[in-house]
């Protein structure tokens, strides 16, 4: 699965999603856009799943018609030891999770 993974995610998380293909909103050369633009963009290369922590996003975004779904991590902060606990999770989530869903991981 190709996962674009937030700004907000430290980069180094995505070395846990072993058999996906991951990249970092800077490493994808969109930092800076803002959440409709992303997912705009996103889904034109291809992205299957955007992963954040921004609790935020399912109030400011639809997935209406989209070709992506967000797989939203929340956790105490956004450091890597309190992110990694949650990964067998989130790679369980990544093998049901369908286009234009919200899945929510963590608490």
């Amino acid at each position: 699965m190709k996962i674009l993974i937030d700004e907000c995610v430290p980069r180094k998380f995505k070395h846990s999603l072993v058999d996906h293909h991951c990249q970092t909103v800077p490493e994808a050369g969109l930092a800076g856009m803002e959440n409709g633009e992303l997912l705009s963009v996103a889904e034109k290369r291809g992205f299957e799943v955007f992963l954040t922590i921004d609790k935020g996003f399912v109030y400011e975004q639809s997935l209406v018609g989209r070709a992506i779904a967000v797989l939203i991590l929340r956790a105490k902060s956004n450091q890597i030891d309190d992110l990694l606990p949650h990964v067998p999770a989130c790679l369980a989530s990544l093998r049901s999770i369908k286009a234009g869903q919200i899945e929510r991981i963590g608490s």
